[in-house]
């Protein structure tokens, strides 16, 4: 796989202390191309297990047609999460387990990845694995957390009359962060309500399946899709910073 690219955008953005107002927008109503899709998801980490060469570990499950099997990848937005199921297969599979290796990879590659094997009879498919801890935050917002949530999830917030969304300043431009874990945006949330009294009780956080999001930037036309961004979890965060600092001659494995 590729090597990660462009970091440094969303570090910035993530160390921003502006907080926007509550954006309801006046934008053109376009879908978003798949180069401009990639884009977004370009900064976002995620992590596989694979070989020495650098193939993801591949799982054969049913699909459900004609008792066909498909093969799929798992990307898990924690690397925590990826290197505990790493030590549990050496625990369980040793010859198997001593071959493989956490790799990080970009959303933005993933995403070019799973189109590029759309519709192949054996292209391979990626599941998402998200950290139960923020599963279970998004499951609190939904139904009164009766009802639970499927896939990755991310929080937006958003308030007033007409229920805008919560934006942050990027340059000149205001965006609309989605949020990987809760508890940041929980923060940003807090900032807004000492700077807008007045809309304090009309904020709301909501959760979103990332799934869903990716699928609406590829098929919606909304006037709001360009001004997404998405903000990795600070886990996330703490890595894109180390591998910014690591020496230039580290090994390319390292810097990735």
């Amino acid at each position: 796989m590729k090597s990660l690219v462009r970091w440094s955008a969303t570090l910035g953005l993530v160390g921003s202390t502006l907080i926007g107002s509550l954006f309801a927008g006046n934008l053109p109503a376009i879908a978003l191309p798949d180069a401009q899709v990639k884009e977004k998801l370009q900064s976002v980490p995620v992590f596989t297990v694979t070989d020495p060469q650098g193939a993801p570990l591949v799982a054969s499950v049913p699909n459900g047609q004609n008792n066909q099997t498909a093969n799929v990848a798992g990307v898990f937005i924690s690397q925590r999460d990826a290197q505990s199921f790493v030590e549990r297969l050496k625990r369980d599979n040793p010859e198997l387990g001593r071959t493989v290796q956490v790799v990080p990879v970009s959303l933005g590659e993933i995403y070019q990845l799973d189109r590029e094997n759309n519709n192949k009879p054996d292209g391979l498919d990626f599941a998402f694995i998200p950290v139960q801890q923020q599963v279970q935050a998004a499951q609190s917002l939904t139904a009164g957390g009766q009802q639970q949530f499927q896939g990755v999830p991310l929080f937006v917030a958003r308030g007033g009359q007409d229920k805008g969304y919560l934006t942050l300043q990027q340059g000149n431009e205001p965006v609309i962060p989605f949020f990987f874990d809760k508890e940041q945006l929980q923060t940003m949330v807090e900032r807004f309500k000492q700077q807008q009294p007045n809309l304090a009780s009309t904020v709301e956080i909501q959760a979103v399946p990332l799934e869903g999001v990716i699928a609406t930037l590829q098929e919606r036309n909304d006037q709001q899709l360009s001004r997404i961004v998405l903000v990795p979890s600070r886990e996330s965060q703490e890595f894109l910073r180390t591998m910014q600092a690591a020496p230039a001659n580290a090994p390319q494995n390292q810097r990735r």
